[in-house]
């Protein structure tokens, strides 16, 4: 897309340095802190904080606070998007420098995935009472139902599935649900649930939210219930998500709305304090799927958010389809 000569300027002068060409780098990449980038590089953090207001001034970047952590991204609209993603689409990943940032910023996420790993095994028999300490469980199930009719959801894949709990309400129902954690502790409570119900046309697999073992178009219906506050990457997660539905697939996502208790960090892992509609929708927007309804539930202190969205239709007719086949993962 051409842009103006005075946006092109603006954009070239704000990343017109080494130091920001290597932020800029690291921020097409994924939502990073001050801290972050500060251990990546290893430079003071007044000396990031400056060179990132100069790009944020540029429309290079956005900033948004969430509690105390102030995260930067590359800008997705305004300006200088299309000269940001244009600049980082220049760079080389094989150039030593920004090899370097690259591996320590991989470090950096793969410590971080290890911590909330650890915190999922630690928990895994206890994730269901966790989980009502800060959500209505049944008002959230009743407005999930309303939002993916159980009887229309047709295949649903549940990322993150934990304790199983989607898969046991809507298993009764679906031709078949697959559930995919990356915790063994939470699969082992998941089939025990499954078992309990009866529930054949349900499994449960392990598996990453943004390696999915499933292939491209193979559901009807996908659920991201109550994990996106943990991803370190949500954009991808629901890129991932969107790469599994069929024509006519329907999203739906639960989490916190926007909310400042910080304690869920230290105590929980939560990456994020919270999503607004215009992020999920944003997101959801890049890789195709269409906005749909929203539910709002108010709680004390925390509201969750169901947000829907859905693949278009196909406009031709296709063949009959091929469901691939999932194989349940042995047991731990």
């Amino acid at each position: 897309m051409v842009q103006p000569l005075e946006t092109v300027l603006s954009g070239l002068r704000g990343a017109g340095e080494e130091t920001r060409l290597r932020l800029l780098a690291l921020c097409s990449r994924g939502e990073l802190t001050v801290s972050d980038m500060t251990r990546i590089l290893g430079q003071s953090q007044p000396r990031i904080s400056r060179h990132l207001k100069v790009m944020v001034d540029a429309g290079l970047l956005e900033r948004f606070r969430e509690g105390a952590w102030v995260f930067y991204r590359l800008a997705y609209d305004g300006a200088g998007a299309a000269v940001a993603r244009a600049i980082s689409r220049l760079l080389d990943d094989q150039d030593p420098v920004l090899a370097l940032d690259i591996t320590r910023l991989e470090s950096l996420r793969a410590e971080r995935d290890a911590e909330a790993a650890e915190y999922f095994s630690r928990n895994a028999a206890e994730w269901d009472r966790i989980r009502s300490l800060h959500v209505d469980d049944a008002e959230v199930e009743r407005q999930l139902l309303a939002l993916l009719p159980p009887e229309s959801a047709g295949e649903l894949l549940d990322i993150g599935t934990g304790t199983g709990r989607v898969l046991t309400l809507y298993g009764p129902h679906v031709e078949r649900a697959v559930g995919v954690d990356r915790s063994r502790e939470m699969l082992s409570v998941a089939r025990t649930s499954l078992d309990r119900e009866g529930l054949a046309n349900c499994m449960v697999r392990l598996g990453d939210m943004y390696q999915l073992p499933v292939a491209d178009g193979s559901f009807d219906s996908v659920v991201v219930h109550q994990v996106l506050h943990y991803a370190e990457r949500p954009a991808d997660a629901l890129a991932e998500a969107a790469r599994v539905l069929r024509p006519g697939g329907r999203l739906v996502v639960v989490d916190f709305a926007p909310h400042d208790l910080e304690e869920l960090r230290q105590a929980h892992n939560h990456r994020r304090l919270g999503f607004s509609d215009k992020d999920v929708f944003d997101w959801c927007a890049a890789v195709g799927l269409t906005a749909g309804a929203v539910a709002h539930l108010p709680g004390t202190p925390l509201t969750v958010t169901l947000w829907q969205a859905s693949r278009p239709a196909a406009t031709d007719t296709a063949g009959p389809r091929k469901v691939p086949a999932v194989s349940e993962e042995s047991r731990p």
